[in-house]
């Protein structure tokens, strides 16, 4: 059984299936409206950008412990080729390709990255997702509107902590100590970016501190909060977004298949939230305008993306 009983509760108090329609594949980015934008832009004053991804090379998070998460491959197909003829002094090209897991650096999950009971997002059945076509529904190229005012929940920085603590699981509480900490209203449609610290690990070049072993990250318990606040969409700066090891042993990852199955809530992982998080300490301003549009990856179940924070 995926859930125990008290989590399938949770998931049909939470469950956003024909909300907006039974055909939806968008979930909860449907409350990005022109109101939520413009709320955003008003967020940005100075026109301050801070950059969230983090780099994209052979040297990115991922160590296998992921099957097919393979870092960026990065390879040149042609070097200051010429392709018209003529002598030295003609025009060259160099090209370039990249192979990599789309979910293996800072990306957005889709609605179609998690199953279970044989369903996706909205009743959508999981088989919709076919080895040659990938996402027939709930594809990541359905995403194009992440864009809009975005708050940054400094848990870490709430709590006391440059990192939480390894497998510090984030409660509403503590949810509750970050908002205090920006000082603002949750508005529908507002995107929340978590911050746990997590990422300097990462920064230090430190991959096994960021990726093995316990993390810390959202639990279950946080899941109404979402809910209730009407995000459109929720970042952190872990690999795993919720808690690892996760609060249940027999239950992996209830966060996603709540969040992603059940409220159409699209998840990001691997945000770059340091210097954001430093910025927003000196000035004390936790809101901004978010640009995060995903790649347009057809039949993808995640896209990379390369999100920028503007105040």
């Amino acid at each position: 059984m995926p859930l125990p009983p008290e989590l399938q509760a949770l998931a049909a108090d939470v469950s956003n299936w024909g909300r907006w329609g039974e055909a939806d594949e968008l979930g909860t980015l449907n409350l990005i409206d022109d109101a939520a934008v413009a709320r955003g832009l008003a967020a940005a004053r100075t026109g301050a950008r801070i950059p969230l991804a983090i780099r994209m090379d052979a040297n990115g998070p991922q160590l296998g412990t992921i099957p097919g998460r393979i870092n960026p491959l990065h390879t040149m197909v042609a070097i200051n080729a010429n392709y018209t003829g003529g002598d030295a002094d003609a025009v060259c090209w160099s090209d370039d390709i990249i192979t990599m897991g789309l979910q293996s650096c800072t990306h957005w999950d889709g609605l179609a990255h998690v199953s279970y009971a044989g369903f996706i997002y909205n009743g959508f059945a999981a088989s919709t997702v076919t080895a040659d076509q990938g996402a027939t529904k709930c594809g990541i190229q359905r995403v194009r509107n992440i864009v809009g005012r975005a708050v940054l929940l400094d848990v870490a920085k709430a709590l006391g902590h440059e990192i939480l603590p390894p497998g510090h699981r984030i409660s509403e509480a503590d949810v509750a100590a970050a908002v205090a900490l920006a000082g603002v209203t949750i508005e529908p449609g507002d995107i929340i970016l978590v911050r746990t610290g997590q990422m300097t690990h990462f920064r230090r070049r430190d991959r096994e501190g960021y990726l093995l072993g316990d993390q810390p990250g959202l639990t279950t318990h946080t899941i109404r909060w979402f809910h209730r606040h009407a995000i459109a969409a929720v970042a952190i700066d872990t690999l795993a977004m919720e808690v690892f090891p996760c609060e249940d042993p027999d239950v992996l990852f209830p966060v996603h298949m709540i969040q992603i199955r059940d409220m159409g809530l699209t998840q990001g992982q691997n945000f770059d939230l340091e210097a954001l998080a430093a910025h927003c300490a000196a000035d004390g301003v936790y809101e901004m305008l978010l640009v995060a549009n995903p790649e347009p990856v057809t039949g993808g179940t995640g896209a990379p993306v390369n999100p920028v924070a503007i105040k």
